[in-house]
């Protein structure tokens, strides 16, 4: 790796993780925000569930490694909330054991380090309507509903506090927008970027308030060679130099 060190945030999930490194999305707005104080790593992958999760978790979070996350941000459940296909195929986990997925996914980061701090995303709402105008000749059909949507969310809220873990919960967050179903989504189920901002408010919120040790909220971070230098922009005064390394201007959302 290259240096210097840094806290290391890995993102974990599906595709709403994958994609987020998209244009506009959450995992970019973090990359931005951390930009000099953490690296933002991304772990997602398009499709999965709970049961794929736990298949990889040693090889993705390695107990042995020499450097281990100061923080997890975990997605799994909008695929594991699907319906079931007839055929016993694809990606619909029942209940329970998507509940007992997550508890091993939360158990396993908590043994990595005493400093793994760790944050669920609950599952969010859909846009079923447009999901219904977007079927495709190449899948059968795709059943996602809120009411599945709202079960698998509530189950790991109550999973999270059992367990003392963080929990952003994103079947409220994102219906707080009276127009959440057209303006948080790309196709009805994926975020926007309207939606990834929501999500990065959130996962903000949880950093500053959360009774952590460090402190993993971006202002409370060092800045990496915040130091002044001769070498930065000249002031107007003609004889000082400008230091940018805390510059914010070109945020689109000036982030508390």
């Amino acid at each position: 790796m290259v240096g210097p060190a840094r806290p290391q945030f890995v993102l974990f999930g599906s595709s709403i993780v994958q994609l987020g490194f998209g244009q506009g999305g959450w995992g970019a707005i973090l990359a931005d925000i951390y930009a000099r104080k953490a690296d933002i790593v991304l772990r997602g992958y398009f499709g999965w569930n709970s049961r794929r999760a736990i298949q990889v978790l040693d090889q993705v979070f390695p107990k042995d490694a020499a450097l281990q996350p100061s923080l997890v941000i975990v997605y799994f459940g909008g695929n594991d909330s699907m319906g079931p296909h007839s055929s016993g195929l694809g990606p619909h986990v029942p209940l329970p054991e998507y509940i007992e997925n997550m508890r091993k996914i939360a158990t396993h980061l908590q043994s990595l380090s005493e400093k793994t701090r760790i944050i669920f995303l609950s599952c969010p709402p859909v846009n079923e309507h447009k999901i219904h105008g977007n079927t495709s000749q190449f899948f059968s059909e795709l059943v996602r509903t809120n009411e599945l949507c709202q079960s698998y969310s509530e189950a790991c809220r109550k999973l999270c506090q059992e367990m003392g873990v963080e929990v952003v919960d994103l079947f409220s967050a994102l219906q707080k927008r009276d127009d959440w179903m057209d303006a948080c989504f790309t196709d009805g189920v994926h975020l926007s970027a309207e939606g990834s901002k929501i999500v990065v408010g959130e996962i903000l919120n949880v950093l500053k308030e959360a009774d952590w040790e460090p402190c993993l909220h971006w202002k409370s971070i060092p800045t990496e060679f915040a130091e002044d230098s001769p070498y930065d922009l000249v002031a107007a005064d003609g004889n000082t130099t400008s230091n940018p390394s805390e510059w914010t201007f070109h945020w689109e959302n000036q982030w508390d």
